[in-house]
């Protein structure tokens, strides 16, 4: 037997449970399918031997989308700042307002004295962009804004805003070029480009990566971790009459009978379908059987369009369990750190020198692998995450949870589990990234690992179902084939296939969880007004 529903969301990332959060609250028939036992996606938390750990993003900034977007769900859920340091070997920043712009500045300098003309060029350029941001983020964003029951704000607010954000937007297409190229364009010294810039992913728009100083000081950080932003959002739909179903994998899909098939052969009509989860798999399992010839051209050029398309980079997460207190780890940072422990740079070491590596795999030993490891590890740029620095009780009393995590090659991590190295290759990260670390932020951290497990690029793909691993969508290093425009975001929830709308990281780029949130309520918008003209 076929269940039928006005709308059918597929993907229970945070993007899916927006779409149905939404379509539950316009009293349509809705039902939620995640292949996993559990919603979240990258927005998830898990306890291990009393340790609160993030399994993707360390925190959440809201760009004008969800608080407000919390605030319109009426979903209560409670939240604390989450403030930022940044470290360069020894010395340690803390961003709290736009004036610890300045301190950056005065790190950097001190950092690379000979370069301190170079520099302020920099500084300058992201004082500029921080003041788009304000721009961009100086009103809630208008889906998630009652204007009826606010129309002295609409009149005294919005409208003002309107214009200014049109024209910032038109500046900020012009920084619509890698992140690379444009501070090649202002720096000579590449050990310091490298720092700047190489915890981004490749050809990030400069735009994108440039406004992280100003979204530093928008973290919060939920508290029981991020998951429970996810938890929120599937118990709002609940609450609202809405549908879950977990462990249900989508493998089929009739064009043109409008319903979808699971992995246990049970068949699911929809009015609408919402797809928010992994857009290569949503064009290989359509079936075009019985649409006009047209439509189904239409869907294979765009899926062999799909299949030569990749995700951006994506990490290596490190989970350690401490036998330290928070104490210790609250004199060093704040509970969100980037930390390059070297100011000598990257280089070519995770691009040219990486790709050699790739293009000689059959003959490379394992020597050589592990001594280029060794580079990667002593030069990169971590993201480390506290969670007891940023809410007492993350973890048992007098021990501490630490989540340190770097971009890593979806393509290098795929060699090597298919050469049989995997176990092998994760511990001697884990242990390469301990002791880098034990030699500079946190002398003598490998005397307090009581246990350390990992994630990595193969990992995350197998259990969230992202391509590649990937952690914002497509990669930035050949065209995207989705939306990519602010002003074209509005047309992202489309696709070629007849009442199936697209949402999440897939459907725009670069997406984190703010946009992803975005374009679900976007495909929300889409159904509901569909729905309204038929009745």
């Amino acid at each position: 037997m076929t269940e039928k529903h006005d709308a059918i969301v597929v993907g229970g990332g945070v993007s899916g449970l927006t779409a149905a959060a939404y379509l539950a609250r316009a009293k349509l028939s809705v039902i939620l399918l995640e292949k996993n036992e559990k919603c979240g996606g990258l927005v998830n938390t898990f306890v291990k031997d009393g340790f609160l750990f993030d399994g993707g993003v360390r925190a959440l900034e809201s760009a004008g989308i969800i608080l407000p977007m919390i605030r319109d769900l009426e979903i209560s859920l409670e939240t604390i700042p989450s403030p930022v340091s940044i470290g360069i070997e020894q010395n340690v920043i803390h961003v709290t307002t736009k004036e610890s712009l300045m301190d950056y500045e005065s790190l950097l300098k001190t950092t690379y004295p000979d370069s301190c003309a170079e520099i302020g060029k920099v500084i300058l350029v992201i004082k500029k962009i921080m003041k788009d941001m304000e721009v961009l983020y100086g009103v809630d964003n208008p889906l998630f804004k009652n204007f009826r029951n606010d129309r002295s704000y609409f009149i005294k607010s919005y409208i003002p805003w309107f214009f200014k954000f049109i024209f910032t937007v038109r500046r900020i297409n012009k920084l619509n070029i890698p992140v690379e190229k444009f501070l090649a364009d202002m720096i000579t010294n590449r050990s310091l480009m490298d720092i700047i810039g190489q915890h981004f992913f490749e050809n990030t728009p400069a735009f994108f990566a440039m406004s992280y100083f100003y979204l530093y000081q928008d973290y919060f950080y939920p508290r029981g971790g991020v998951g429970k932003l996810a938890k929120a959002l599937e118990n709002k739909i609940l609450t609202l009459g809405g549908e879950i179903k977990t462990g249900t994998e989508i493998i089929e899909l009739s064009a043109r009978d409008n319903r979808v098939i699971d992995a246990e052969g049970k068949s699911y009509q929809y009015g609408t379908l919402v797809w928010a989860a992994d857009l290569k798999t949503l064009y290989q399992i359509t079936r075009t059987e019985g649409l006009p010839e047209d439509h189904s051209k239409k869907i294979k050029k765009y899926r062999d369009t799909l299949s030569a398309k990749h995700g951006a980079d994506s990490v290596f997460i490190l989970f350690l369990e401490l036998d330290a207190p928070p104490e210790y780890f609250k004199t060093i940072s704040y509970g969100h750190l980037f930390y390059t422990p070297s100011k000598q740079g990257l280089g070519e070491t995770h691009r040219r020198e990486l790709r050699d590596l790739l293009k000689r795999w059959p003959t490379i030993t394992r020597q050589e692998l592990f001594t280029w490891l060794d580079k990667f590890c002593q030069l990169n740029t971590y993201e480390i995450s506290i969670p007891a620095l940023k809410e007492p009780g993350s973890a048992p009393h007098g021990k501490t949870g630490m989540i340190i995590s770097t971009l890593f090659d979806y393509a290098l991590i795929k060699k090597v589990s298919e050469s049989g190295w995997y176990e092998e290759f994760k511990q001697e990260i884990e242990n390469r990234i301990v002791e880098v670390l034990s030699n500079s932020i946190y002398p003598k951290l490998k005397e307090k690992v009581i246990l350390k497990f990992s994630a990595t690029p193969l990992s995350i793909e197998k259990s969230v179902g992202s391509l590649e691993g990937s952690i914002v969508g497509w990669s930035f290093t050949e065209p995207i084939p989705v939306t990519s425009s602010m002003l074209g975001i509005n047309e992202a929830s489309k696709t070629c296939i007849p009442n199936v709308l697209k949402a999440g990281q897939w459907a725009y780029s670069p997406a984190g969880v703010p946009t992803s949130i975005l374009t679900g309520r976007l495909a929300a918008d889409v159904v509901i007004k569909k729905e309204k003209t038929h009745n």
